[in-house]
Formats: structure tokens, C-alpha cells, sequence
């Protein structure tokens, strides 16, 4: 069974005991969190798709850890000019463990 849900403005596709990585949020570690906004749930033998969210159902995580990706460099070069910038940026992300996919 596996489920794809939103959070951020982005989707993710999980099953239960996935460890994965979202956009920080506020919570403490080893907080349960809820998302309820389901697109999609299958099962072995059904499909459910929601429009765009299915009604009473969520998933269960665990925070994990916060922590923050690779440094990435952003450049700004413009010819000619005399003109170089020379930027990095850090975002900040959430470690979550899905603890419960509710398909009831």
C-alpha cells in the first residue's frame, strides 16, 4: 500500500515505515504530525483518487530530525559588465517517519 499526499507544494509518494525528506516544519522532534491532504491511496486491490483530496483519511509521522541540504551556489554574471555575484544558500528541511497510512 502506498499514498501520495501534499505538503509544501510538492507531492510525495510514501508507504508506512518510509523515512523521508520535507520542507521544514514547525514542529519539535518526535512530534506525531497528521497530513490530510491525500491524493492518492492504493491498495492491493483498490484504487482511491481524490478531487484533488480524498475526505477522512490521513497519514501519521513522526519528526525525526531538522537539518539542512548541501550548500548550492547561485551566480550572477553578466557580460561585459564588470558584473559577477557570487551567492550560497542552505535550505533548511524536516526528516519524517511514516508511522500509519488510515485507509479505513
Amino acid at each position: 500500500m502506498y499514498a501520495v499526499f501534499q505538503n509544501g507544494g510538492k507531492q510525495y509518494q510514501v508507504t508506512e515505515g518510509q523515512t523521508i525528506q520535507i520542507e521544514k516544519l514547525p514542529t519539535k522532534i518526535g512530534e506525531k504530525i497528521t497530513f490530510n491532504t491525500i491524493m492518492i491511496i492504493v491498495d492491493t486491490n483498490n484504487i482511491q483518487i481524490g478531487n484533488p483530496f480524498i475526505k477522512n483519511k490521513t497519514i501519521e509521522a513522526e519528526t525525526i530530525s531538522h537539518n539542512k541540504n548541501k550548500k548550492i551556489k547561485i551566480i550572477k554574471f553578466k557580460r561585459r559588465k564588470h558584473f559577477r555575484k557570487t551567492q550560497g544558500h542552505r535550505q533548511w528541511f524536516t526528516n519524517i517517519k511514516i508511522i500509519n497510512i488510515n485507509n479505513n
